[in-house]
């Protein structure tokens, strides 16, 4: 059998309409979350909130990722996977019009821990459906591209805050729109979707963190820096004179690099390997981090920060690879389960924690906070390779 036919055969045998439908699904989804973040970070804004509340509101969403994981695996296996992505679905936009509805800082809090739980699953269960779809020679770029949609889902949510607003009902109408949009893509396509896998290597989400220590750091680090950047970056802006308007569009230029970009790491990590690339996705974010002061006021921001957000998602996609690598059966939803709380965990911890930084020695505290972080992240990665 020659490479071509070999290549040929795996083409059909991938269930593209399946993949479509969970990327179709998971996108819209991630366009509403996109949207909400910077809404509410600039309606707190206006209404002189600091920046420690700000990212401490910022936080009950991935404090909502924490408290569900470990709940996934069995809700999935009981109320059928397909369901449980609807009523999530659902759910999350009768959140998103009690946000709307009751406009305040503490009555946020407990609202937006509902919007954690409610779009967590979601995410656990598209990630374990992509990964026991796709070939093993296919899954840089297919993760890639996963990675790359769901992501121009999040860039065009901060974008039509320019067209609906940040006043008023119509930014909280666009996302409600969509969390209906998402769960009547998930119905259309329910027939078409696997069931999660029963059999195989079995693994608890705490067994996973005895087994892939460094994997969960990386995603714990690429979610406290895109959480922290699209939480603060409306602050950091602000407090260097910048418009609305064009804050909005520089963190649209960052979600869109991470969504141009991740097909091409994908195809990256296919030829040099996963764990090769996230190093140099995290050294290629800390340059950009030291760079960010400089830039931020001239055309160069534009590119750095397109690229920027491309290789700092860049790190979550290596991940998400390697834990396709690494495991199956109900072990790979362990671990996309586990992935799901450590995101919510960075989530969770790194927004406060440079709110605090920016506080205590002024906006610079953004881009110090997350190179720090990254740093770490890579200086981890080398030691590992010494040891290997």
């Amino acid at each position: 059998m020659t490479a071509e036919s070999t290549t040929a055969g795996e083409e059909r045998g991938i269930p593209w309409a399946a993949m479509a439908g969970i990327i179709a699904t998971v996108s819209v989804f991630a366009l509403a979350q996109g949207l909400t973040y910077p809404l509410l970070s600039f309606i707190l804004e206006r209404q002189g909130t600091t920046p420690g509340l700000i990212g401490l509101s910022a936080a009950m969403t991935p404090l909502g990722f924490i408290v569900s994981a470990p709940l996934i695996p069995a809700l999935a296996r009981r109320v059928g996977a397909a369901r449980l992505a609807v009523l999530c679905a659902l759910l999350a936009a009768l959140t998103l019009a009690a946000i709307g509805l009751v406009q305040d800082v503490r009555a946020w809090m407990p609202l937006r821990l509902l919007l954690g739980v409610f779009a967590n699953p979601l995410y656990v269960i598209s990630e374990t459906w992509l990964i026991a779809l796709t070939p093993a020679a296919r899954r840089g770029r297919i993760l890639g591209l996963y990675s790359s949609v769901v992501s121009g889902g999040f860039a065009i949510g901060p974008l039509s805050l320019g067209l609906a607003g940040t006043a008023g009902w119509a930014p909280f109408l666009v996302g409600i729109t969509a969390f209906v949009l998402c769960s009547l893509i998930v119905f259309a396509v329910a027939r078409r979707l696997p069931d999660l896998p029963r059999e195989g290597e079995t693994a608890s989400v705490g067994g996973i963190f005895a087994r892939a220590p460094l994997l969960l750091f990386a995603v714990f680090t690429a979610a406290a820096f895109e959480q922290t950047f699209v939480s603060l970056f409306a602050v950091y802006g602000a407090a260097l004179g910048s418009g609305e308007a064009r804050i909005a569009a520089l963190i649209t230029v960052f979600i869109a690099g991470n969504a141009v970009l991740q097909v091409v790491l994908g195809r990256i990590a296919e030829r040099c390997g996963a764990a090769r690339t996230m190093l140099a996705c995290a050294l290629a974010a800390l340059f950009f981090c030291l760079l960010l002061p400089q830039a931020f006021a001239a055309w160069p921001v534009w590119p750095l920060l397109f690229v920027w957000g491309g290789v700092s998602f860049g790190i979550y996609t290596m991940a998400l690879i390697q834990l396709g690598e690494r495991f199956t059966g109900q072990a790979l939803i362990a671990g996309n389960a586990a992935f799901a709380l450590v995101w919510g965990i960075g989530g969770m911890t790194g927004s406060p924690a440079t709110g605090l930084a920016m506080q205590l020695i002024g906006h610079q505290g953004l881009p110090a906070a997350l190179g720090l972080l990254c740093a770490v992240l890579a200086l981890l990665l080398m030691a590992r390779r010494r040891r290997a």
